[in-house]
């Protein structure tokens, strides 16, 4: 038996930045994955198929059609096709919402997973909903709050499994303009920081939010006058914009117990200026969660073509 014939099916988690592909047998167990920076950022609508290729060509049999399931930004407007997104509150989409390509290589059968929508507020998640598809296949009839921390971090609201509404921040994007753009970046470090300035920043701003863009110079000012050290200031520049996003989303939603879908660094930051404002939260692999989800819409593909 080959390689290729191990293997029946691939899910893809296809970012902005990155391309995740995972190649699983009958027994949804992973027997490849591999990763790429063929984000949907990189690509027009027609390298998307290419693109793919790239990581899963050696996965493929010749004599038979592969099923891909997709979930993330291929189904963007500047994706390879645009999935209509599903509007809340819902439950996370699945493979009977998804949208049906027509690739040129007969060996795929690939389907995008839908995003989801809010229209008031207006908001859009694309990739996360599958994650909270695949934690909700553990946490059956879920109610409360989780945090998908990231460039742009969500905070969803789910009631008995359904997501009822959510919000997102562009903290980590603000960062990494502030960080790499702003004048900020003469005075922070290029790796690491002080848990202390972090913790003094989160607790100031949560008490005065309004004062952010002042503190957010003042960073620099400390630099150059004070002696403030590069840790120190990533430290608070962290602390400040992570704790007027918890100021932010503290008037929207209850924030005293969040499943926080990550175990990176972001994510234990957030959990970190969550416990130092008193908050409980709970670190879960948010990669698995994303295998899950999307392992739920392959066997309802199964289910649907039998």
């Amino acid at each position: 038996m080959s390689g290729q014939d191990h293997i029946a099916w691939i899910a893809a988690d296809w970012g902005t930045t990155n391309l995740r592909i995972w190649a699983l047998d009958a027994a949804n167990t992973t027997v490849l994955h591999k990763a790429s920076a063929r984000g949907m950022s990189t690509l027009a609508p027609d390298e998307f198929e290419a693109a793919l290729l790239e990581l899963i060509d050696e996965c493929l049999s010749e004599n038979r059609t592969t099923p891909v399931i997709i979930c993330g930004m291929a189904g963007s407007r500047q994706g390879w096709r645009e999935a209509p997104y599903r509007e809340t509150p819902c439950a996370p989409p699945g493979v009977g919402n998804a949208t049906i390509m027509e690739p040129v290589d007969p060996r795929l059968s690939v389907y995008i997973l839908p995003g989801i929508k809010q229209t008031a507020p207006a908001d859009v998640m694309r990739g996360e909903e599958t994650q909270i598809a695949g934690f909700l296949s553990d946490h059956h009839s879920y109610t409360g709050l989780i945090c998908l921390p990231g460039t742009h971090t969500k905070w969803v609201v789910l009631e008995e499994g359904i997501i009822t509404r959510f919000r997102t921040c562009m903290t980590g994007e603000v960062f990494a303009l502030l960080k790499n753009k702003s004048v900020l970046q003469h005075s922070l470090a290029q790796e690491g920081y002080c848990d202390t300035s972090f913790e003094a920043a989160v607790k100031e701003i949560t008490r005065s939010p309004e004062r952010l863009t002042s503190e957010l110079f003042g960073i620099r000012a400390s630099s150059l006058i004070a002696g403030q050290t590069p840790e120190a200031a990533t430290g608070r520049l962290s602390g400040l914009l992570i704790g007027a996003e918890l100021a932010a989303v503290a008037s929207e939603f209850d924030l005293q117990n969040t499943a926080i879908l990550g175990k990176d660094q972001l994510s234990r930051v957030y959990g970190a200026a969550l416990g130092i404002l008193g908050h409980q939260s709970a670190l879960l692999d948010a990669e698995s969660y994303t295998v899950k989800g999307l392992t739920l819409a392959y066997e309802a593909h199964l289910k649907e073509t039998k």
